[in-house]
């Protein structure tokens, strides 16, 4: 990639990111390139060890690429991470919050930590907003799986991030707070242009929210477009079908 910058309305690109773990070991990611733009839900999709986790892992900085380069906001992610750190948050149902604190206590001290303006106002809205009002003062300890699902994804959106990493946020939740979940991420990505990277594994969810899609496959890119594109080029009625037949041609093409 050159050393200019993205262009404005492009808040994140990657190009032919390569990580393996282990000269011995195949890539975890091999080749892979993407975008994401502002008011844009991209959505990761692939089978469990497809390189996933791996992939939003260098997208954050977390993980160094053995080659390839991240931008986000036109500057350098490895060499960058602190600079950005404020503009971007990330959220997965693998995330660990104090259990000894209540609901409220730890959105303001995520609120302290990121020095927020107003503090008080942007954690009350974050309560009302996901529904964690009735919560506020129960320990995490407390909570259901998918309560602290929720309050995970209230921490990242407490900072208003430009970017924002979601790994399957509604995995845990009941369809109907699922769907309520869903309906918030859009209007958010849409109001704020705040850029979306989103894995699941609902691929009905995927087709509703996506603006965009990434078929992942063994750290490869399979195919890339809209749902209604993934569709067509493989002869398939919904994104469920779309995910089967090109697994299945990943395989057949690397065996």
């Amino acid at each position: 990639m050159d050393n200019g910058s993205a262009p404005p309305c492009v808040v994140l690109e990657a190009v032919k990111l390569v990580k393996r773990f282990g000269t011995d070991s195949p890539p975890a990611v091999d080749g892979v390139s993407l975008t994401v733009s502002r008011g844009e839900i991209l959505s990761i999709v692939g089978p469990n060890g497809a390189g996933k986790s791996t992939l939003i892992q260098i997208l954050l900085g977390l993980l160094v690429p053995d080659s390839g380069q991240v931008r986000i906001f036109g500057v350098d992610v490895t060499q960058n991470r602190r600079r950005i750190a404020h503009r971007i948050n990330y959220a997965s149902t693998d995330l660990s919050l104090p259990f000894s604190l209540t609901v409220q206590e730890n959105l303001q001290v995520f609120s302290l930590l990121y020095d927020l303006p107003d503090r008080k106002r942007a954690v009350s809205e974050m309560l009302e907003e996901l529904d964690l009002g009735p919560l506020s003062s129960f320990r995490v300890g407390r909570l259901s799986t998918g309560q602290i699902a929720r309050l995970g994804l209230a921490k990242a959106l407490l900072t208003r991030p430009e970017v924002l990493f979601l790994d399957e946020p509604t995995a845990t939740l009941d369809p109907e707070v699922a769907q309520e979940i869903r309906i918030l991420l859009k209007e958010r990505v849409k109001r704020d242009r705040m850029g979306l990277v989103y894995t699941s594994h609902n691929m009905r969810e995927v087709e509703r929210l996506s603006d965009r899609i990434l078929l992942l496959e063994s750290g490869e890119t399979v195919a890339t477009g809209t749902a209604s594109e993934l569709c067509a080029r493989f002869g398939a009625n919904d994104l469920e079908t779309v995910f089967i037949k090109s697994m299945e041609h990943a395989r057949l093409n690397r065996g």
